[in-house]
């Protein structure tokens, strides 16, 4: 029996097609990438460890650490210094319990930081059913970061990682928490559908300006002040408005208190500088202009020393801020660049009221304290056995003949010694514990501001507290970092 031969259709020619797929893993490196994070500092494994890779393969480096607290410490650095987040990726659980004590403490001190942690599946926690490392990590972080958000399928994720990113870096900048579950994390969806998740967006960051009524009530009582200072706190070096402060100083001849993070911010040895005359200032001025500071525990919580009769101009981004510990008698409350832009053009003709003797006195307290202090050093030369002061005499110039390098300091007697002796002349140049002047920061500060600029580092540690992250010093190592450290051993 004759057979006629099939002749194939066009359509049963052509290859089947298999979409290319992807997981949300895939679908978290592009969208951290798209926002423009260059830098994830972390420690891997279950279950984030392909994502570390495929962050690679968008060309964000990856740095590996010891232990997750420091590399949260990493990441906050990195966002002091640059003013984009810095981004902690770590595993579930204890893992992210270590990094959110860094999360907290970027929270606290006002650093852009987001942390993104594996988590187990909701549902299961809910249920407590007793899954793998089960913790109910967003609402553990809740109360400690400034937002949270939690992906639970992968088409949450860009949005998740833009939002994250605009609520670390808006208004005072913090914490943000990002709880990645498993169930997002491994979904498999065809790349064309991942791709289209992606957009790009609108101002992250949009400054606010202060009212007008607040600058003029500002600027009179500056131009009124008898006895004006400046104190610098560390959200000032943080805002990077480094020439408006100077055109205020220099301008107007205010004298300026520097808080330990923000030194260099103007020079420590400048001609206006008031860095020995704290007691001087707290007594006697009658207008201090606040700005990016807190009248927190370090300064005495406003009171104290502080005269009953001095007026507070207090620059803060946040309104929250204003009052606490003592009525302000002058709030600007917006960006700071915005504020001291209207502020200056508020004193523009303008002259100031103060006292002929005010800053005399000052500058001669200045020397007066510099040539003792210059003495201590001196005779610490030949002390045997060795002090702090001895270490600092020789630390010292190596530091003044190299005022690019950047400075990490931790500790107790090594903290407060060596933020005394050693002078800084730049900006955003003196990392320490800061607010909760917590010890154990030391190599994830170190690391992370190697990373973020590129810059040598020197990091002046105290015994104890070079001890709660001294093995992340390996990490340094291994990333071929310019760090030096030194640990005073007392």
């Amino acid at each position: 029996m004759a057979t006629t031969p099939i002749t194939p259709s066009a359509d049963s020619k052509a290859a089947p097609h298999f979409p290319e797929q992807v997981t949300g893993m895939y679908v978290l490196a592009r969208a951290l990438k798209n926002v423009g994070i260059e830098n994830v500092y972390g420690l891997v494994g279950i279950p984030v460890t392909e994502a570390a890779y495929l962050i690679q393969g968008q060309g964000i480096r990856f740095v590996g650490f010891r232990h997750e607290q420091q590399a949260g410490m990493a990441a906050a650095t990195e966002g002091f210094l640059t003013k984009k987040p810095g981004v902690l990726m770590t595993v579930s659980s204890l893992g992210f319990l270590n990094g959110l004590t860094a999360t907290a403490n970027a929270t606290v001190n006002c650093y852009p930081m987001i942390q993104i942690s594996g988590a187990s599946d909701p549902t299961m926690v809910d249920m407590n059913m007793g899954t793998y490392e089960q913790l109910d990590q967003f609402n553990t972080a809740k109360p400690l970061v400034k937002a949270v958000f939690r992906c639970s399928k992968a088409e949450d994720i860009p949005s998740a990682v833009n939002r994250a990113y605009r609520a670390a870096v808006s208004g005072r900048p913090g914490g943000v928490y990002i709880d990645m579950t498993t169930p997002a994390l491994g979904q498999v969806m065809n790349r064309e559908d991942a791709e289209k998740l992606f957009y790009d967006p609108i101002d992250l960051y949009t400054p606010t300006a202060p009212s007008p009524e607040a600058v003029e009530r500002a600027v009179g009582i500056i131009t009124s002040a008898k006895r004006p200072a400046i104190l610098l706190g560390k959200g000032a070096a943080y805002a990077q408005v480094d020439d408006k402060i100077k055109t205020l100083v220099e301008k107007y001849n205010i004298p300026y208190l520097p808080m330990s993070m923000a030194k260099g911010l103007m020079p420590d040895d400048g001609p206006l500088s008031a860095l020995s005359c704290r007691s001087t200032i707290m007594e006697k001025a009658d207008v201090v202009i606040v700005a990016g500071a807190r009248l927190n525990w370090m300064l005495s919580f406003g009171k104290g020393k502080w005269s009953p009769d001095i007026k507070f101009v207090q620059l803060d981004v946040e309104p929250q801020e204003i009052d606490v510990n003592r009525p302000i008698a002058a709030p600007v409350i917006g960006d700071l660049g915005l504020s001291l832009d209207a502020i200056l053009a508020g004193m523009e003709g303008k002259t100031m009221s103060t006292d002929a003797a005010w800053l005399p006195a000052l500058q001669a307290e200045t020397k007066a304290k510099g040539v003792k202090f210059a003495a201590r050093i001196d005779d610490a030369k030949s002390a045997m056995p060795m002090t702090h002061w001895t270490a600092l005499g020789a630390i010292k110039p190596i530091l003044a003949a190299n005022p690019d390098v950047i400075l990490v300091n931790e500790g107790a007697n090594t903290l407060d010694d060596t933020r005394d002796a050693i002078s800084m002349s730049l900006p955003r140049h003196r990392v320490d514990c800061a607010t909760w002047a917590i010890m154990g920061m030391g190599m994830g500060s170190t690391i992370g501001a190697a990373v973020a600029t590129g810059k040598s580092v020197v990091a002046i540690e105290g015994d104890s507290a070079f001890g709660f992250s001294g093995m992340d010093f390996s990490t340094a190592c291994r990333f071929n970092l310019p760090v030096t450290v030194v640990i005073f051993n007392n």
